[in-house]
This record gives structure tokens, sequence and C-alpha cells, in this order.
């Protein structure tokens, strides 16, 4: 009897982790969609034009898309890992590296503008 409810928080963690994991990659299909809008509307070409759609996506879904989701789901997904099948395990692992990747460029980026960017700008 105690299987049969292991098997269904397990179901329901991955249930969870896959949904956080499609919500935090939003900001990403929400940002390509407005960039390529607003190049093909205006015209325009280079940085400027990508980087207002990237604006406009960060600043509508937030910090919390951005680092809270993504860990949330990993730790769903970890967790749904024990005892499930092979397709299970596949699905959960990928997502798991999904939403590690989106965490590597939030720090990198992150790393980049608060440390590097104060340093190529003092120029030391």
């Amino acid at each position: 009897m105690n299987d049969g409810l292991g098997n269904n928080r397990g179901k329901a963690q991955l249930v969870w982790g896959v949904t956080l994991a499609g919500i935090s990659s939003l900001p990403f299909l929400i940002l390509f969609s407005n960039a390529f809008r607003g190049i093909s509307r205006e015209k325009a070409t280079g940085l400027a034009a990508v980087a207002g759609g990237l604006t406009e996506a960060y600043v509508t879904f937030g910090f919390i898309l951005t680092l809270v989701l993504p860990i949330a789901s990993i730790v769903l997904l970890a967790r749904s890992l024990s005892g499930a099948d092979g397709m299970r395990k596949v699905l959960s692992s990928l997502l798991i590296v999904c939403s590690s990747f989106i965490l590597l460029f939030w720090g990198l980026g992150g790393w980049f503008f608060l440390v590097q960017m104060p340093r190529l700008v003092s120029g030391h």
C-alpha cells in the first residue's frame, strides 16, 4: 500500500517539477517572440532591438522566474527520481539539466555585470 502512495507522490513531484521548469522558460519564449516581432515591425537591426525585448521580458516576469522557479523545479524533479521508471528518469534528468543551465546563465550574467563590467569601465 505504501508503494502506491510513494509512486503517486513521485508523479505529483514530477508534474510540479515539469510545470516549474516550463514556467521558468517563459521569459525566453516571450523575449524571442517580442524581439523578432519588434525587429520586423521596426525594420531594426543590431543589439538594441534584441536588448529591448530582453529588458521587457525580465522586467515583466522578474526575479522569481529567473531564480526561484528553477531551484524549486530542480528540487521537485530530483525528489521524483527515486523509484521512477526509465522514461520518468530521463525526463526528470533532462529538465534538471535545463534548469541548471538557466541558473548557470543567470549566475554568469550577474557575475559579468557586477564584477567584470566595473573592472572594464574603471580600467583596472
